[in-house]
């Protein structure tokens, strides 16, 4: 530990190169899950990924949101899929690998999605063991990466209980926004309910502060607040508010390759290196 503070208000932290992968064991999946939009939840899941490929991971992201996001921030048109991810969870003869796109990342694959998946929800309400389909289809391919990535709606409902499912731990992007506080215990209501019932490992790796501007007293302020209510699981990474997130998403690129310099490459960088910390099977 070094004797400067971070952005958290704790002493910034070391953070070393983790190495290559120790375990031989099957993926670890993370849902990136909130139910609120507009929180840097799909640009967390997109950059994270590229950097952990960078770290030598074999990572898969999978789109698990109607919307899309993922899909076309990574240079794919989502209107043109002729299979996503709605496919695999639908139709049993449909396997998740049969899906898998490349991306401009080395190491580093996507699982579609589209409009379609939005349908899933009601069709899967008069499934047996609906809360289960992600994890059939994610099963299929776990052994094959190192990591993988779920992309969450941003909504409560089935889709985001089957990613939670689905799940060895959560991480939680979280807007540097007073409202924003008020969301995650919602959410923290659904994880117990999902710990209680469908998948009893399911941990919170962490909770990331992203959109944060220091200059402002509210933006510090909510963060001392998330400090003082989850302690450690607050990563000490905060991602800071740049318009290079917007420019590379309409380049079709994760930050790390559109902008390798920046400083949000290097942030997101830096919550690769702390992501392994705190998941050392990944």
């Amino acid at each position: 530990m070094s004797e400067e503070f971070g952005p958290t208000g704790r002493p910034a932290v070391v953070l070393d190169d983790p190495g290559p992968r120790k375990s031989n064991g099957p993926a670890v999946v993370i849902a990136m899950c909130n139910q609120k939009g507009g929180v840097g939840k799909t640009t967390t899941t997109v950059s994270l990924g590229a950097a952990l490929a960078e770290l030598g991971r074999k990572v898969l992201l999978v789109d698990f949101d109607p919307q899309g996001s993922m899909t076309v921030g990574l240079g794919y048109n989502a209107h043109e899929l002729e299979q996503s991810i709605y496919h695999v969870l639908m139709d049993r003869e449909i396997s998740l690998k049969d899906i898998i796109l490349p991306t401009s990342v080395e190491g580093l694959d996507l699982a579609p999605a589209n409009i379609d998946l939005s349908a899933a929800e009601m069709r899967l309400v008069t499934e047996v063991g609906r809360e289960q389909a992600l994890a059939r289809a994610i099963h299929t391919v776990n052994r094959d990466y190192d990591v993988i990535l779920i992309d969450c709606q941003p909504s409560l409902g089935l889709l985001t209980v089957n990613a939670l499912t689905a799940s060895n731990g959560v991480i939680i992007p979280l807007e540097c926004e007073y409202f924003a506080l008020r969301g995650v215990a919602l959410l923290n209501e659904t994880i117990e309910k999902v710990r209680e019932r469908t998948n009893f490992n399911l941990e919170i790796i962490g909770l990331l502060g992203t959109m944060y501007d220091g200059r402002t007293l509210h933006g510090r302020e909510v963060l001392r607040t998330l400090v003082d209510g989850w302690g450690d699981k607050v990563f000490h990474t905060v991602i800071r508010r740049t318009v290079k997130f917007s420019d590379s998403t309409v380049a079709g690129e994760p930050i790390t390759v559109f902008a390798t310099n920046s400083p949000g490459a290097k942030a997101y960088r830096d919550l690769a290196k702390e992501v392994l910390q705190r998941c050392p099977d990944a």
